[in-house]
């Protein structure tokens, strides 16, 4: 089989693996934004908010799912290869997402409607839970060592860009077709668009080499992708990987699905649509100039760094959100600017705690747990606290898992914080002692 080099990174093979990232964030961020027009169709109710937190509990199911992906598909990736759990994730989020688009309302197929839609956020949950953990062992396998920031940032490029395209799509639509094919027949439109995605990039990743140090550290190894050993011998890192992944699991839930959610109610149709075009256009630019500066200062620093300052600016911004575009804008801006910061850093944060033989599950694990409990009950953890007048309570729960990552740095080996101040061959020097001694 054919590999690629860590010093020698295909773009296209780059591409491909960081393209399902983008799938997953037009996908999620899709159903949080259209969920209030599509709510009434597999949930018919008098009252719309009871409808909508029909669909956030259909979401909820769909997140709680995701550790069944980050174990079965971690394990996929570390025992068959990163290549073919690539492929099984981005089969699971193509299928779920053209059934969303093809599945008949409940008015004319009844209880199944529903049920069909709980089927296909279950596989895109699984999806989910094995994409990113797969897509970063390959990703930081194939990137230069000094240079894994920056390669991190394509996730977040890819992040914003999914966003970017569901928000304008989302807004084109609604100033074309108006508020009534909305609701009846357009929100179908990105979920349709969103599964043919998918099967264009299962052709692609049908090409991808594996891995050179797959090949080469894994492959043979009888302990590959071992549950028992990952949480017997590496769970002190499973435990700073949950710390550090934390904050993303309760703001992705609240900045992806509840804020687009309440600023579409809060505000005039198509509003919450531009504003976040608008703030995922600017963060664009800005990715990867913030991968290059976490290689230069250190990914741990600056993930501390965002998270003390999305503590406050977060807080504020949703505390005291209205339906003006300008503090829509803040809002939603100030989550983007930490998840941006985020993910930037934590392909390369979580992949240098775990060995190669269980890399994609010591990432897929805690990834897919902390997305799931926090990332998971968020929303109906919001609406329930905006109907009884306690959104500070719950905002101050988000922050408090943001802030998590301040006790993970301190958590995490020194050869991990120092690294941006090694050069690139002494960093590979201390990568190879390390795997002799662990085996790898």
């Amino acid at each position: 089989m054919p590999t690629t080099s860590p010093h020698r990174a295909h773009p296209r093979a780059v591409a491909a693996t960081v393209v399902g990232n983008f799938i997953e964030s037009f996908d999620w961020l899709g159903y949080g934004l259209f969920a209030p027009l599509f709510a009434a169709r597999f949930f018919p109710s008098g009252d719309s908010f009871t409808s909508l937190l029909g669909a956030f509990a259909i979401l909820g199911v769909g997140v709680l799912v995701r550790p069944i992906g980050g174990i079965l598909l971690g394990r996929h990736a570390d025992r068959h290869g990163r290549r073919p759990a690539l492929i099984l994730a981005v089969s699971l989020m193509a299928g779920g997402s053209l059934l969303i688009a093809l599945t008949p309302s409940y008015a004319h197929i009844g209880l199944l409607a529903p049920l069909l839609l709980l089927l296909a956020r279950t596989a895109q949950g699984i999806s989910h839970g094995g994409e990113w953990p797969a897509a970063t062992a390959y990703l930081m396998e194939v990137a230069p060592r000094h240079r894994k920031a920056t390669y991190g940032s394509l996730f977040s490029v890819s992040t914003c860009a999914g966003a970017f395209t569901a928000s304008l799509l989302g807004g084109a639509l609604t100033t074309a077709l108006g508020p009534g094919p909305m609701a009846s027949w357009g929100w179908r439109m990105p979920f349709l668009i969103g599964g043919i995605l998918g099967l264009v990039l299962l052709v692609l990743r049908t090409g991808l080499a594996e891995t050179e140090i797959y090949q080469r550290d894994v492959r043979t190894r009888r302990d590959r992708g071992s549950l028992r050993q990952l949480m017997r011998v590496h769970r002190r890192n499973v435990l700073i990987a949950t710390l550090f992944l934390a904050g993303t699991g309760a703001v992705g839930g609240t900045w992806t699905v509840v804020v687009p959610a309440l600023g579409g109610r809060l505000a005039t149709p198509g509003t919450m649509m531009w504003v976040v075009v608008t703030a995922t256009a600017t963060m664009l630019t800005l990715n990867v100039p913030i991968g290059l500066l976490a290689d230069r200062i250190g990914a741990a620093r600056l993930l501390v760094v965002a998270s003390v300052l999305f503590a406050v600016t977060g807080s504020v911004s949703y505390l005291t959100m209205t339906g003006n575009f300008a503090s829509l804008l803040f809002t939603y801006g100030s989550g983007v600017v930490y998840l941006v910061c985020a993910t930037t850093v934590l392909p390369k944060l979580l992949t240098d705690i775990f060995p190669s033989n269980v890399r994609a599950l010591g990432v897929g694990l805690p990834n897919a747990v902390t997305g799931a409990v926090l990332g998971g009950i968020t929303p109906a953890c919001a609406a329930w606290a905006a109907a009884h007048d306690a959104s500070a309570w719950f905002i101050a729960g988000v922050m408090a898992s943001v802030l998590l990552a301040v006790p993970a740095s301190l958590l995490t080996p020194a050869r991990s914080l120092d690294a941006a101040s090694q050069s690139p061959s002494a960093e590979v020097q201390q990568e190879e002692r390390t795997l002799t001694a662990t085996g790898s």
